[in-house]
């Protein structure tokens, strides 16, 4: 597999990318509007350590989706990489429209794109330390007229850089119309990975998103709150049953310091690696599309540079 992904700490090859988790947070502080300060991680060695006991588990390569409408810190990213001997993918764009800033209203499509593709390229700011995936989201069963403006951004500055998409859909909701808004920009889908789709555990849907050439993530195992990892297993099932192992990504979305063992909670960093995966090989999937899922599938994804 050719091309590279690009990290905090410089462009490493597909090849070396070993596990990944595409959808992950380190460094997370949602606007003071956001009440639920359980969504706030700010303790840099708490987040060290979570994402050591990620390293230890045999993690290689993380995803850290955090947004510049959500905290982002590409200093400390690159940091806690260094420090922890992990590859740490930094993210560019928008979360969803309630964390949005001013001004995001105010600025046009093309000067919103030339902010997401100067960080991709140049770097945040004058860190000099690049994105190396777009992000844009959507709200509960509509998209806000904000999101979808941010999401042709997204889409601009993905034509322009190449960069791999990923997109925050709220319960699992409007991935396919986020995926419509794209199509219309001319993106190729199968750079994009629908997030949060197993929020919405519905076997078709899962099978429309992945028709359309996209990739279909999952981010929930551990979470027993939205459903038992029995259901993550049947729709993992449904989706390797159709064909369709290549276009699955699978990550935790650890982003609550209730779900982190570094800050008090879990299942925390180590729970896919150390009790989902063996649980999948239990459940009869092979190691092959365990390695598809985990391996191949995220490097080819995030390989676009």
């Amino acid at each position: 597999m050719g091309g590279k992904a690009r990290t905090v700490l410089g462009d490493v090859e597909a090849e070396q990318l070993g596990v990944v988790y595409s959808h992950e947070h380190l460094i997370a502080v949602p606007p003071a509007s956001q009440e639920d300060r359980d969504l706030e991680l700010s303790d840099y060695d708490k987040s060290l350590q979570e994402l050591v006991y990620f390293r230890e588990a045999g993690g290689r390569t993380l995803v850290e989706a955090s947004t510049l409408d959500y905290g982002r810190n590409v200093q400390l990213l690159a940091k806690m990489s260094e420090a922890a001997g992990i590859n740490v993918v930094a993210t560019t764009g928008f979360n969803k429209h309630i964390y949005f800033p001013d001004w995001v209203e105010a600025k046009s499509v093309e000067e919103i794109a030339d902010l997401l593709i100067r960080e991709v390229r140049e770097g945040v700011d004058s860190t000099g330390i690049r994105a190396g995936v777009l992000k844009s989201g959507s709200w509960y069963n509509v998209i806000h007229p904000l999101e979808e403006k941010v999401t042709r951004a997204v889409a601009s500055a993905q034509l322009e850089t190449g960069a791999p998409v990923w997109l925050h859909t709220e319960a699992g909701t409007m991935g396919l119309e986020m995926l419509d808004i794209l199509e219309e920009e001319g993106v190729d889908l199968s750079r994009v990975a629908v997030g949060h789709s197993d929020r919405n555990a519905d076997p078709y849907y899962h099978l429309k998103l992945a028709e359309r050439g996209a990739y279909v993530q999952f981010d929930g195992p551990g979470k027993v709150k939205y459903y038992p990892d029995s259901t993550r297993v049947d729709l993992i099932k449904n989706l390797l049953g159709h064909g369709y192992g290549a276009r699955l990504l699978i990550s935790g979305d650890m982003g609550r310091r209730s779900y982190l063992h570094a800050y008090g909670g879990g299942p925390g960093f180590r729970y896919i690696l150390t009790k989902f995966i063996p649980r999948l090989r239990d459940e009869g999937i092979s190691e092959e599309s365990i390695e598809q899922i985990f391996v191949a599938n995220p490097a080819r994804w995030l390989a676009q540079f």
